[in-house]
């Protein structure tokens, strides 16, 4: 396997690469040079700017399973957000991972085998107030998700979405202090009262890419200790 994981630098990201660096050739992105270089293999890129050099590192380096991690978080009504902002965001979030995954899917589909996996967010699934270009941008990708899964199926591609709820990382810490609430309350509604390890991601990450998970496509799998049943 040869695995491109976005998002590398910090949190989520960089415990999935770690995770997987047995299972295959791992591959990083990002934008700080110094944390992606314990990797080894890695592409310097600002995911809502220039992807050129990203798409020819995807090309060159045969990537047959893409992580979709990378994302951009924005606390903020929606009118007092700048247009700027609002199509970073959207850049970041939805329309780099479409662009990496048709660069990905020739290769894919010559070798008849291929993974492709977006973290999303339970806020694409349930939304979230004053985060909404956040929460439309991951619920895009669900939609993506089950287009790509019905389209590549034939090729023993799979496409799934993995929704954490609250993850216990610096972007957790960062929305917390952007937001209206404290921990202390989060933690209240949430029914396990504890936030998501990014190890719990990082190994459903792992799983989805052994064979016995070949008929798991399309799927919207949430990972949140339970905030998307209810309250």
């Amino acid at each position: 396997m040869n695995i491109l994981v976005t998002g590398a630098s910090k949190g989520i990201g960089n415990i999935i690469a770690k995770e997987l660096s047995d299972c295959g050739d791992v591959f990083v992105t990002g934008r700080n040079e110094n944390a992606l270089k314990e990797f080894g293999k890695y592409c310097v890129c600002d995911l809502s700017e220039n992807l050129k050099p990203l798409e020819n590192f995807i090309i060159e380096n045969k990537i047959d399973v893409i992580i979709n991690n990378a994302g951009e978080y924005i606390y903020s009504a929606i009118e007092e957000m700048q247009c700027s902002d609002i199509e970073k965001l959207y850049k970041t979030n939805l329309i780099a991972p479409a662009c990496l995954i048709s660069c990905a899917v020739p290769y894919m589909k010559k070798n008849n085998w291929g993974r492709i996996i977006n973290i999303g967010s339970i806020s694409g699934v349930m939304g979230e107030a004053f985060a909404s270009i956040y929460s439309s941008s991951k619920s895009g990708l669900l939609g993506l998700t089950k287009a790509l899964a019905l389209e590549l199926a034939q090729y023993n591609i799979t496409v799934n979405t993995i929704n954490p709820g609250w993850v216990d990382t610096e972007l957790g810490a960062n929305s917390i202090n952007e937001s209206d609430f404290s921990k202390e309350e989060i933690l209240e509604i949430i029914p396990q009262k504890r936030f998501v390890k990014p190890q719990e991601i990082a190994g459903f990450c792992r799983y989805l890419l052994s064979e016995d998970a070949k008929g798991i496509t399309g799927q919207s799998i949430n990972i949140c200790a339970g905030l998307s049943v209810g309250i």
